[in-house]
Order: C-alpha cells, then structure tokens, then sequence
C-alpha cells in the first residue's frame, strides 16, 4: 500500500543510515585516538583494569627511579671503600717497613699521618643526596643502621597494594662512626708490648715513645684484620649493587609487559579499523541514495492526480 503519512520505506532506510553513521563515528573515533576502549561506556571492564594498570606503571616509573637513586648511593660507598682498602694497604706496608732496625719511624709516622688523612677524607666525602655509609654518626637523631631502598610496587589478588625494599645493613661497612667509634678504622685496640698504647687504624702512631716490635706486630695484625672487614664491606656493597641492577632490568621489562598488556586490552587494530572505515564509507553512501530513493516514491502518488 502506498502512503503519504507513513513511508515505511523511508524509515528503513533512515534507520540503516543511522546505524552506519554510529557505526562510522565510532569507527573515526577510534582511529583518531588508537584506542578501541577510550572510555568506561566502550567497555567498562577493560577500561577500569587498563586505567589501574596505568597507574601501576607510573609508580613502576618512580620505582625505577629510586633504585637508580640507590644505585648511586651503593656505587659511591662501593667506590669509596675499594679507595680505602689501597690506603689502608699502603699503611700496612708501612708498617712492615717499620720494622727494619735502624730505620727513621718519625718519617714513617709522617707518611702514615697523610694516609691516615686521607682515609677520613675518603670516607668524608662518600656521600651521595646526603647520605653518608661510610662516615655516620649513630647518637643522631633519626639514625638507622639499616637502610632501605624502594625496591618495587606490588598489587595483590584483593587489590591492595605495597611497596617493597631492599635493605642493607651500614654495621659492617661503616669506616668511622662519630658516636661510639666502632667503624672498621676507629675501632681502637691497646697493644701488649713496651708501647702499650690504645690506638685505632685511623690513629695508630708507631713514633710515640716505647713502640716496639711486639706493638708493631700487634699493629700490623690490627690493620690487617681491618683490611679482611673491607674487603667483607666491599664484596656485601658490591652484591647489594648488582641485586639493585637486576631489579631495575626486571621493572623495566615489567613495565613493558604491563604496556604490551594494556594495548592488547585497549588499543584499536588500526589495519582493522581503516579497512572497517572504507566499508562504513560506502554503506553510508548507499544509505544516502537509498534514503532518496524512498522519499522519492511519494513524489510518484502525485502523477495520478493530474
């Protein structure tokens, strides 16, 4: 039946024009931003897990950047502490000098007080964004032995989340400690021989009056030992360092993981999309001339009244 209040055709055809251009709006939108989800009304599930797992990966980001941070700290006392031991080796072999008969210890002392000198700067200047491992003060205010670096941030299956560290003990690498000195160098001992002196690496004097060998073995044997606790300090630092290295490999790698994961969630096959564009194209098109067609059937009830 042909009506002029009802065009039955026309109204499919607008219909179908319809969907194609909400088909082809949404087709453009996803082009033009490379999302397939860009919104929760796109797919509510994996834009709410894609918009968590962004955020993870920012804090993975500052995590990354704090482990370089402790990198740093660890390389710098690491690097310290490998100074020291050659001076502390150098003191060593003084001291075995001394121990030659008629030789001038006052001159030995002197180059002993610039060595001595020159581990107090080493471990003084060990700092790195104002922390120091080597030269602390343990009676400060807010002293802790133990540092903590940020290691990771995790997410549990509940959702809660919590950041991880690696710590690292200063005990056993500290070289002087200001409160009680008991660093690897301050550390004092007395001697048992006509010297009988108390004395520490650090402050250890083989010109003072009465020294002999007994003082000097005791001495010798003294920076010996801390020569073993350095080498001790170096090997943990230098462990604890490559520990720091293989978390940073590992952040990074999992936030490139989360990335890829996100994609596969949320971004748009862009060779799908256009070739899904140029098919909406050309429906939309027919659309057109098929509407037009349809409006036109009412012009044609005109013809049969003239």
């Amino acid at each position: 039946m042909s009506s002029i209040m009802t065009n039955v055709s026309a109204m499919t055809a607008l219909k179908s024009l319809q969907s194609t251009n909400k088909s082809l709006e949404a087709t453009q939108s996803r082009i033009s931003t490379g999302y397939r989800v860009a919104e929760a009304s796109d797919n509510a599930a994996y834009w709410s897990i894609a918009t968590t797992m962004r955020s993870d990966n920012k804090a993975l980001s500052t995590v990354q950047d704090a482990l370089g941070l402790g990198a740093a700290k660890l390389d710098t006392a690491y690097t310290a502490t490998n100074s020291a031991i050659e001076v502390v080796d150098e003191i060593k072999a003084k001291l075995v000098a001394a121990k030659e008969p008629g030789v001038d210890k006052s001159k030995i002392q002197s180059e002993i007080s610039q060595l001595q000198e020159q581990l107090t700067s080493i471990a003084g200047s060990a700092s790195f964004s104002g922390e120091n491992w080597l030269s602390v003060d343990s009676s400060a205010t807010g002293y802790s032995a133990t540092k903590s670096l940020v290691a990771s941030f995790n997410r549990a299956s509940d959702g809660s989340v919590s950041v991880s560290t690696i710590d690292i003990s200063v005990t056993g690498t500290k070289l002087f400690d200001a409160a009680d000195q008991s660093g690897i160098l301050d550390t004092e001992f007395t001697t048992t021989g006509g010297g009988a002196v108390t004395v520490s690496v650090s402050t250890l004097d083989i010109s003072a009056s009465g020294i002999d060998d007994t003082d000097l073995d005791e001495m010798i044997s003294a920076v010996d030992s801390a020569l073993a606790s350095m080498t001790t300090s170096a090997s943990d630092l230098g462990a604890a360092k490559k520990r720091v290295d293989m978390q940073k490999d590992f952040v990074s790698g999992l936030m490139d993981a989360i990335d890829r994961g996100v994609g596969t969630l949320v971004d748009a096959d862009m060779n799908e999309e256009s070739t899904r564009l140029q098919a909406l194209q050309v429906q939309q098109q027919l659309g057109i001339q098929a509407l037009s067609i349809a409006n036109s059937n009412s012009q044609q009830i005109l013809s049969l009244f003239r």
